[in-house]
């Protein structure tokens, strides 16, 4: 303080007279270095100059033009970010509110970052995405908004970056990673830098019925589809475990043999079949191969989980597709009933429908035969509704059986002569019906039900009038109660003791 407080230089001092002197403005570095060095007092350097021991005062060495060429407006102008809308920008966060994030790029005021336009997922706390101090990057929406702010989007920054790393994934053939962020319909939302659609049939290896539990998850998976223009990626989770699988699936099917059978679960049933999960890939059980009998739709058959014994029918090791049979597994119904059975013989059966050219009648478990209309009754019949009804109960002869082709022709009008009963019959009605020759000759009864009891030919009518209607079911009656062509009832006119057929038959309603 002493030498700061010093007084000037005596104007008639000769120091200060003195050329050699010199003007303490214009010293040299070399004396400015030793005069400013330490100062008077030792004191250390002092960022705005030093004084000697005179009392002279010595300026700080400055760089004075640091700028070289540049014009010191320019340099002004550089330190000020300049863009236009739709650039990309970066920034520091220096604010986070719940409605909106404030961004630091260097221009006159921050930008303001909505908080939908922060990340891809909806209705998402801005807290859990940013914090203040991080570097992000932002996409200009508007450089001057009505209310004059800067609006900037992270997530279309985010989606511009992101579409440039996707289409190279997908010229690669490579795979994408993200977390599960949504369920929608169809499928799920995974972010991967944008909104990534995985379609719940492409989940798995199999069709996924409950896709909540995957929501956090991270999958991988491969781009199937993509559309900057419609903002479309869609992706396939299965595509990746069926590359990942390949080895293994080749090994699989290198080993599986045609014809072999292996026990597998039923892991998905569709319209056309039911998928089985072999243990290492799934084969399709065909809605043909289920069962010997007709099959309205597989579930009727088997369920998911159910375990299955399959026959394996066809490997396609190209296409790597697997053909099964459920049936195949089990007896072939025409084949035991051909073995136990022979033309000629009589057997009992079920009406099961009626078609122009006769009726076809059930008389095994799965084994349908047709009556043709010409072997209904011996004399002339116009239509079979005249004859029989569905759901009747009746005896029919054997007159054909072809094994190769599953067709068994069958007789009512040649039943009514009698003949040889299958086997399984006699044990139900007893030896003591048949004489050596094996034909019926026991006496068959039919018992009245009791009252407020339907009878089966009851039932069978009320349910041809449930399905048919009353019209049809008017117009069968007429023709059941005037089956003789000549205009007399049948059982009349095959010399039976009067009854008319029509037992048990309701009254039209």
């Amino acid at each position: 303080m002493t030498d700061a407080l010093a007084p000037a230089p005596d104007l008639e001092d000769p120091a200060a007279e003195d050329p050699a002197a010199g003007d303490p403005l214009e010293a040299s570095p070399e004396s400015a270095a030793s005069s400013g060095g330490d100062g008077a007092n030792g004191a250390p350097d002092s960022e705005f100059g030093t004084f000697t021991d005179a009392g002279e005062y010595v300026p700080r060495t400055v760089t004075i033009d640091d700028l070289g060429d540049t014009p010191f407006e320019d340099a002004v102008a550089q330190t000020i970010v300049e863009f236009d809308d739709g650039d990309i920008v970066a920034g520091t966060i220096v604010r986070v509110d719940r409605d909106e994030v404030l961004l630091d790029i260097g221009f006159k005021s921050e930008g303001v970052i909505p908080s939908r336009e922060l990340s891809i997922r909806h209705d998402i706390d801005p807290s859990e995405v940013v914090e203040v101090g991080d570097q992000i990057e932002a996409l200009v929406l508007q450089k001057e908004d009505p209310d004059g702010r800067l609006v900037l989007s992270k997530k279309r920054a985010q989606y511009e970056r992101a579409w440039g790393r996707i289409e190279e994934i997908r010229e690669s053939n490579g795979v994408v990673k993200g977390p599960v962020i949504e369920v929608v319909k169809g499928g799920l939302i995974v972010d991967i830098g944008l909104r990534g659609f995985l379609p719940a049939s492409l989940v798995e290896l199999r069709r996924v019925r409950d896709l909540a539990p995957y929501v956090g998850r991270e999958l991988e998976a491969k781009i199937i589809e993509l559309d900057k223009n419609r903002n479309n990626v869609v992706l396939s989770r299965r595509a990746w475990l069926e590359e990942s699988l390949k080895e293994e699936r080749e090994g699989f099917l290198r080993d599986l043999r045609k014809g072999e059978r292996r026990t597998g679960r039923v892991s998905s049933v569709v319209s056309f079949g039911a998928f089985v999960d072999l243990g290492g890939m799934d084969g399709l059980i065909h809605v043909s191969e289920l069962s010997w009998k007709h099959v309205d739709h597989p579930s009727s058959v088997v369920n998911i989980g159910d375990e299955v014994t399959v026959e394996v029918l066809e490997i396609d090791r190209e296409r790597e597709r697997i053909s099964l049979s459920l049936k195949a597994t089990q007896q072939d119904p025409w084949e035991a009933f051909a073995s136990s059975h022979r033309v000629e013989e009589l057997v009992y059966g079920r009406v099961t429908k009626l078609v122009p050219f006769g009726a076809f009648v059930q008389v095994g478990d799965g084994i349908e035969g047709l009556v043709h209309i010409s072997e209904m009754s011996a004399h002339h019949v116009e239509l079979p509704e005249q004859v029989v009804t569905p759901g009747e109960e009746l005896w029919v002869k054997i007159i054909d059986l072809d094994l190769q082709r599953r067709r068994i022709s069958l007789s009512i009008k040649q039943a009514a002569e009698g003949g040889v009963v299958a086997e399984e019959y006699r044990e139900a009605f007893g030896d003591h019906a048949y004489d050596e020759e094996g034909n019926f000759i026991g006496e068959f009864t039919y018992e009245t039900p009791s009252d407020g009891e339907e009878s089966e030919a009851e039932r069978a009518w009320r349910e041809y009038y449930e399905e048919h209607g009353e019209e049809a079911y008017r117009q069968a009656l007429a023709h059941y109660e005037n089956q003789g062509a000549d205009g007399e009832p049948a059982a009349a006119a095959e010399g039976d003791d009067g009854d008319d057929g029509t037992a048990g038959v309701p009254a039209a309603v």
